[in-house]
């Protein structure tokens, strides 16, 4: 079959639809309609002949001829936009979109240097789109991996082969309760009893688990994929947990956290840039690449 413009945006829309588990939570990213976006991706199956979701009441879920035409997307969209970068590097102009893969809550770190980067992207070149995606750490390492992303940025200890780690600074994290909790205003010689029986949230990418070794309770009543989640649940002032220094500042300020034993249970994990091998050495990967590591050591 002949790939035509119209095929292409299908494409991307159908690849928007999976990245974001239905049509339905595809509506915002795509600022379309449900019933536009159930038409786009009819018309998508009919020109391939191929039926690639399933979609109702019992949810969405890809077909096995739907998960190939994703991956199969992934790489033609990479390539097209590859490719559409390199004519505009030939005229010594830069063009195309930058996606930035970014784990959340690193806006609230005075350190972190994507909004100058994304400034001086801008004032290289007005022929330049952005598309930002918030997600938890493990998603940041494979959009960046699949080719959904140009660069990503997050927490990552264990490397994911293909990838560049860039170190870009330390996140330092410490464990807080808040008011309410019974630890919020004891004094730390009286704290150890009631740490042992506290309830500390457990984060399901476990970006820390490995170095903390902190003998705390982790019963595993509480979760949460994000920092926003741990916020609200030690907010609740029924848990404990983990949360990055920065973000935490919040509401530290305002008197509702409080660090339990900064000394004793804190750790460091690095953000990183982090770059795709095989996918890094276009004009622009190399300009978006250079302006993220200069406004990161500014």
């Amino acid at each position: 079959m002949q790939v035509q413009d119209l095929d292409l945006r299908l494409l991307r829309i159908f690849a928007t639809i999976v990245e974001c588990g239905g049509l339905s939570a595809a509506e915002s990213r795509l600022n379309i309609g449900r019933s536009t976006i159930s038409a786009h991706l009819s018309d998508l199956e009919i020109r391939l002949g191929v039926t690639l979701c399933k979609r109702g009441r019992s949810g969405f879920e890809l077909t096995d001829a739907g998960r190939l035409t994703y991956q199969a997307s992934l790489q033609l969209l990479q390539q097209c936009e590859t490719f559409a970068a390199t004519v505009a590097g030939s005229r010594h102009t830069l063009s195309g979109r930058v996606t930035i893969a970014i784990v959340d809550t690193l806006i609230s770190d005075p350190r972190c240097g994507v909004a100058k980067a994304i400034a001086a992207l801008k004032n290289k070149s007005s022929n330049l789109q952005f598309d930002i995606h918030v997600c938890e750490a493990r998603e940041v390492e494979t959009a960046v991996a699949n080719g959904r992303s140009l660069v990503g940025i997050g927490v990552s200890r264990h490397h994911i082969r293909g990838l560049n780690y860039q170190p870009l600074h330390p996140e330092t994290n410490y464990l807080y309760c808040a008011t309410g909790h019974a630890l919020f205003d004891c004094a730390a010689k009286d704290s150890t009893k009631l740490l042992a029986q506290a309830e500390v949230v457990t984060s399901n990418y476990m970006r820390d688990k490995e170095i903390r070794n902190d003998g705390l309770n982790y019963q595993n009543s509480a979760s949460a994929y994000h920092d926003e989640g741990i916020a609200h649940l030690i907010l609740s002032g029924k848990f404990i947990g983990y949360l990055p220094e920065h973000y935490a500042s919040y509401w530290v300020e305002k008197g509702l956290f409080r660090a339990i034993q900064p000394e004793k249970y804190s750790y460091q994990i690095p953000v990183v840039l982090i770059t795709s091998r095989s996918n890094s050495s276009s004009p622009l990967a190399q300009a978006t690449i250079e302006e993220l590591k200069r406004c990161h050591q500014d």
